[in-house]
């Protein structure tokens, strides 16, 4: 079986990384690969074909190859709240919190990424093409391969871009370089009410295989929730996943990222979290209406969570 992601080199999906690569899946009887499909958008479309058995990915984006809801189901969460960072220039002398910084400027966001920060900025009060905000993809970002976050990290110091809107790990290498300042991380407070609910990292899979290998969704829930605990237990077993999937720079980096990260370390799946999601992809199009909770999460599988 297999599993996608699209940032591999990244804390954002890290607990799916780490379930196989510790063999925790392994362990539960799942025998599964880890691969990357970037953009997001066309990780879940090879879920759609059967080209792999799940995705993890940012929950909202299940959209993109399955209208409506129809044909997918969430299994569990990687962790709590959306995770993405927007950074800025240091030379430009950014300050945390002030969004006007991003007026006239160009911000570098990866498909169905970017949906979050357009949104964000909209209910701050800032409109893209009033203040000439350019939002689009990171030169150089599109291709097998290559991780988001760093290619954006590596453009930002470059002068490619004035900001941009990513995972912790390109987020971490843009301010440990000296290139790049926070100006919001949402999962920790910033940004505008409401925000932290657009959508999280989570593990979906097809109501085919639901219905086929009811057994194998089982275990991805499973395993995630072992992952999640293991990691809690030790963090230094993230280093140890780090080493085998990163670089050198990235895996000596991982750690800390994870454990800033445990906090939100939770398989649950709210009403509140599928509230929050469904109204920001109604105010983006993606949905006409409202879709039941039970429509998009797998609750069946639910009672595992408990375990956490």
């Amino acid at each position: 079986m297999r599993i996608a992601v699209p940032d591999l080199i990244s804390n954002s999906y890290f607990p799916a990384a780490a379930a196989v690569e510790l063999g925790l899946l392994r362990d539960l009887g799942l025998d599964i690969s880890l691969e990357l499909i970037f953009p997001v958008s066309k990780a879940y479309e090879a879920l759609r074909d059967g080209e792999v058995d799940f995705v993890g990915g940012s929950a909202h984006s299940a959209l993109a190859a399955f209208p409506d809801w129809k044909g997918c189901k969430l299994l569990c969460a990687q962790a709590q709240g959306m995770y993405w960072f927007l950074v800025m220039r240091a030379d430009l002398n950014p300050v945390e919190g002030d969004l006007s910084i991003v007026k006239g400027k160009r911000i570098g966001a990866a498909p169905w990424v970017d949906m979050g920060l357009k949104e964000l900025l909209k209910a701050a009060g800032i409109d893209e093409q009033r203040d000439e905000v350019t939002i689009a993809p990171v030169p150089g970002a599109v291709g097998a391969g290559v991780n988001f976050g760093l290619t954006a990290a590596k453009a930002l110091g470059e002068g490619k871009i004035d900001g941009f809107w990513a995972n912790g790990m390109g987020t971490e290498v843009a301010v440990t370089r000296g290139v790049g300042k926070v100006v919001l991380d949402v999962r920790r407070g910033d940004g505008p009410a409401g925000c932290f609910d657009y959508t999280f990292s989570s593990i979906a899979t097809s109501d085919r295989l639901i219905s086929e290998k009811p057994e194998a969704a089982a275990a991805m829930v499973k395993g995630i929730v072992a992952t999640q605990k293991a990691l809690r237990a030790d963090v230094g077993r993230a280093g140890t996943a780090g080493k085998a999937l990163f670089p050198p720079t990235e895996a000596g980096l991982i750690t800390e990222l994870i454990r800033r990260d445990l906090p939100y370390y939770s398989p649950r799946i709210s009403q509140k979290a599928v509230s929050g999601m469904n109204r920001f992809t109604r105010d983006l199009g993606l949905l006409k209406n409202d879709v039941d909770y039970d429509d998009i999460v797998a609750t069946r599988f639910s009672h595992f969570w408990n375990a956490a």
